[in-house]
């Protein structure tokens, strides 16, 4: 995990469990990690919106985000995967390692972070620490002391 990252959490006293393990790019390379990390398996998705906002998205690993309903939610025509540039000009991160955790590095109100609802009613979730060889569980109190931060 990065030292920005790390001193951000136990500022904020945000406890965590660190996984550490090979790095993995996709949900299903890190299946296999499934089963020695507890709580609910997710991926974080880097959006744009053609209003110009930018989204961090958490959401279990298996779920397909609706695009027409997230879409409408928003109030956007169009949505689309924000570019390897992108995502590092505004959440200091690079393809294969996007988190919610990049939130600490957004400067301007045009990043949002959202979850989904099943994110958020979770006793436990697991998101990388905005690096892939490792994951953090945590639990919910910890999730919404993020979240609020």
């Amino acid at each position: 995990m990065d030292k920005k990252l790390e001193n951000y959490l136990k500022e904020k006293e945000i406890k965590y469990k660190e996984h550490k393990h090979p790095a993995v790019f996709t949900v299903e390379e890190s299946k296999k990690l499934n089963k020695t990390i507890s709580g609910l398996h997710c991926k974080t998705l880097f959006l744009k919106d053609s209003n110009g906002i930018y989204y961090l998205i958490g959401m279990p690993a298996e779920k397909r985000l609706d695009s027409k309903k997230f879409r409408e939610l928003i109030e956007a025509k169009k949505v689309r995967f924000g570019t390897a540039e992108e995502l590092k000009e505004k959440v200091n991160l690079v393809p294969g390692s996007v988190s919610i955790f990049g939130a600490i590095y957004t400067k301007d109100k045009k990043t949002r972070l959202i979850l989904d609802k099943e994110v958020w009613d979770a006793e436990k979730v697991g998101f990388h620490p905005n690096i892939n060889t490792s994951t953090l569980e945590i639990n919910h109190k910890n999730l919404e002391k993020f979240y609020n931060s």
